[in-house]
């Protein structure tokens, strides 16, 4: 796994919009709000030949005529000529994609599958790294970065929501927004074929704005990878999952959404109980786990107290403590019982 240029992606200096119209109802239009709206303060540059001006700033033609070299690309064209792009932003030096556009691997034929490839070939020899295809975009409220065509912006706060499909993190965020709840990193993964799972948990353990991970899985396309990378953030900060496809009629329909196998669900139980990881089964209990995990103090050692209404617990609770590296109990107090003798 990877975490190499994942940074312009979620902390971008720059960032190109290509596909940016003032056409209502695309996701052109959208994504342009959302990134003049979000409070980013870097520069930000739409590209589009058919357009002088959207949402009243200049437009560049081309990658070739932007007078620097962006960190992070936001694609909203046509697919067939994504790899050409992907290959001009290369060459000027960007290292990040989003890939909005859907028609690659997931429509399940030989020129989807061709036209993704193509994609990663001419991104591979300039170490740029993407999100999607085929996916609603990224959202990293420590920059003030709404790089998606989502709905509306969100709060700052420390979950990061990773999900392979767009309208979850629509869902969650509309939920989250009534409630005054906010996020680190909110991201819509699509088709995978670069930037994964295994990928997004490495960088999230160690990222100091996020203090748990959300996750809405319809499949792993790196076994391997995945375990490794969810066992050491783990260990770090809660990692909470939701699996779709848990049936077969469920996931014969994740297959249709995204392209992926979603696999055996024993397995991925099985899975996630190894990694350490927390899985929730609905969507009522992921609300519950956003609630909890966003709301929930932070304790240090110093200020933890065990509360307890036998003697037995706490004695389990001490014990436990000390095995993970907490210090000795400062005082123990019992208070007598009251009202147990009937009146």
């Amino acid at each position: 796994m990877s975490v190499r240029n994942l940074d312009a992606i979620f902390r971008p200096r720059s960032v190109v919009l290509i596909g940016a119209t003032d056409r209502l109802g695309s996701a052109g239009r959208v994504t342009m709000q959302n990134l003049l709206h979000a409070g980013f303060q870097g520069s930000i540059l739409p590209v589009n030949p058919k357009h002088k001006t959207v949402a009243g700033m200049p437009v560049y033609a081309d990658v070739k005529s932007l007078p620097l070299a962006p960190d992070l690309a936001v694609i909203c064209t046509p697919p067939q000529i994504v790899p050409r792009l992907i290959a001009e932003l290369g060459v000027r030096g960007t290292k990040g994609a989003i890939v909005i556009t859907a028609g690659f691997a997931e429509l399940g034929n030989e020129d989807g599958r061709r036209l993704q490839q193509a994609m990663l070939d001419a991104a591979r020899p300039h170490l740029m790294r993407i999100v999607g295809p085929n996916c609603l975009g990224v959202l990293s409220t420590p920059v003030g970065l709404n790089a998606s065509f989502a709905p509306g912006n969100a709060k700052k706060g420390g979950v990061a929501f990773i999900a392979q499909s767009g309208a979850m993190v629509t869902t969650v965020l509309d939920w989250a927004n009534v409630r005054s709840i906010g996020f680190s990193h909110l991201v819509s993964l699509g088709d995978m074929a670069d930037v994964d799972f295994g990928d997004m948990l490495d960088y999230l353990a160690s990222d100091p704005a996020t203090s748990a991970i959300l996750l809405y899985i319809e499949a792993v396309t790196n076994p391997r990878k995945f375990l490794s990378a969810a066992r050491a953030a783990a260990r770090l900060k809660p990692v909470i999952a939701i699996k779709a496809g848990r049936h077969q009629a469920a996931a014969k329909a994740a297959t249709s959404h995204t392209g992926a196998l979603a696999g055996s669900d024993a397995v991925y139980d099985a899975a996630f109980r190894r990694a350490g990881i927390l899985r929730v089964n609905d969507l009522d209990e992921l609300f519950d786990a956003v609630a909890t995990l966003a709301r929930a103090p932070r304790f240090s050692r110093d200020d933890l107290i065990i509360l307890t209404n036998g003697g037995g617990p706490g004695v389990l609770a001490t014990d436990a403590l000390v095995d993970c590296g907490g210090a000795n109990l400062c005082e123990t107090r019992r208070r007598a019982p009251t009202n147990l003798v009937p009146r």
